[in-house]
């Protein structure tokens, strides 16, 4: 595997687009468009919330369906969720109008929101900006940037990878981008993320890649505990590289798989370092487990922990507060054998042996724990099962980005 410039449109065959529809925002892209030159096979993951955004609704339909998917229509500011059949009518009305002004079938095209829960879509502002949208679209890298951007909420900046590897003599290209800020603590934040990739890949094979793959990946972010209304992850695969079909179970599934991993690895950690007001990424590796459940429950807790998300923003070795989140994660495991380290590019170092406290350098510790990415290790000694969780620092911007948001 390789990793490559782009995202979106790195795939043979995929163009994008971006606009300032003035859904809501002023003077900024709000929507974007990802077309396939040709019909793709489609796979998806979505919000376990029994509150279902619309644009939710539509596309799990159309994914059950098994049917072809050949554009995708998102915007920002409005998320289309609690808007009744009037919002689900405008999911229709937007692929109505996808489908006239780029030659396909409506039930082709599948439709992401994030915003505001609540407010209804200026539809006709949505429906000139698809055909805007299909009038810019093509399928440069910058392109594919641009509608990177234009997905963004309250992130600050794009997230968007590729990456190319082998199948027989013929080269597969995956790119994806995503968005990601807030109300993220997904079970399948508010989060859409948007695979492309020109396999030659079933429809059943594609799904199970994709559903394997969110639990070790999107499902293990946390910013805030709020699994959103609108989650999504959509898989798109045109075929175009020409390879020999890929199997489910097979070296080239592997390989694939693989690749798969590392896009959405790379995706959901740059939403997490992105949590709203956020100034560290927060990584838990989990180790000397029985088994993989066992790892990423506890990995989960300590990122899901408030009091240590507030310990990392004060650069503060309070691991007193890391084993608490452990403890009451659900996992089995004895406290008095865990070792506890702090780990970043400033250095690392052991706080705890066998629950207890270790004489260390509060200001090693400290700047330590100052960098941008940084990483809890802990090591429960009942096992070789292991897992990582993302998440990040909790700070005051929090509040300051949620306490107005809707204004």
């Amino acid at each position: 595997m390789e990793i490559i410039t782009g995202g979106v449109t790195a795939a043979e065959g995929f163009e994008a687009a971006s606009t300032a529809a003035g859904i809501k925002y002023q003077d900024r892209t709000d929507m974007a468009l990802v077309y396939s030159k040709e019909p793709c096979v489609a796979a998806g993951t979505f919000t376990t919330n029994v509150v279902k955004a619309a644009p939710v609704q539509w596309d799990r339909q159309v994914i059950d369906g098994k049917g072809k998917v050949q554009a995708v229509v998102v915007n920002s500011g409005i998320a289309n969720a609690c808007t009744g059949k009037e919002g689900l009518g405008y999911c229709e009305e937007t692929a109505r109008a996808a489908g006239e002004a780029l030659g396909i079938a409506p039930e082709s095209v599948v439709i992401g929101s994030t915003g505001v829960i609540g407010m209804q879509l200026p539809i006709e502002k949505v429906k000139a900006g698809v055909r805007v949208l299909a009038e810019k679209k093509n399928g440069s890298l910058d392109n594919g940037t641009d509608a990177a951007r234009a997905i963004m909420t309250t992130d600050t900046c794009e997230k968007e990878l590729a990456a190319i590897i082998k199948v027989g003599e013929k080269t597969v290209t995956i790119g994806g981008m995503a968005k990601g800020s807030g109300m993220i603590h997904p079970n399948m934040c508010t989060m859409l993320a948007f695979i492309t990739t020109d396999a030659v890949i079933g429809q059943e094979t594609l799904q199970k890649a994709l559903s394997e793959d969110v639990q070790d990946t999107y499902n293990m972010i946390s910013v805030d505990g709020d699994t959103s209304t609108n989650d999504t992850v959509l898989l798109l695969a045109n075929g175009l590289a020409g390879n020999p079909e890929i199997r489910y179970g097979t070296p080239e599934y592997e390989t694939f798989a693989g690749a798969l991993h590392a896009i959405n690895e790379y995706l959901a950690k740059k939403i997490a370092g992105d949590g709203e007001g956020a100034t560290a990424l927060l990584e838990a590796r989990v180790e000397g487990c029985e088994n993989r459940e066992q790892a990423k429950t506890l990995a989960k807790s300590i990122v899901c922990s408030n009091l240590t998300k507030t310990a990392i923003a004060g650069h503060d070795a309070n691991w007193g507060r890391i084993l608490c989140a452990m403890g009451y994660s659900g996992a089995q495991f004895d406290p008095e054998n865990v070792d506890l380290f702090f780990e970043s590019k400033a250095g690392k170092i052991q706080i705890i042996e066998n629950g207890t406290a270790l004489p260390y350098s509060e200001t090693e510790a400290a700047k330590i724990l100052s960098q941008p990415e940084v990483t809890v290790i802990a090591d429960v000694k009942m096992g070789e099962a292991g897992a990582a969780a993302w998440g990040c620092d909790l700070t005051h911007g929090y509040i300051d980005i949620n306490a107005d948001y809707r204004s």
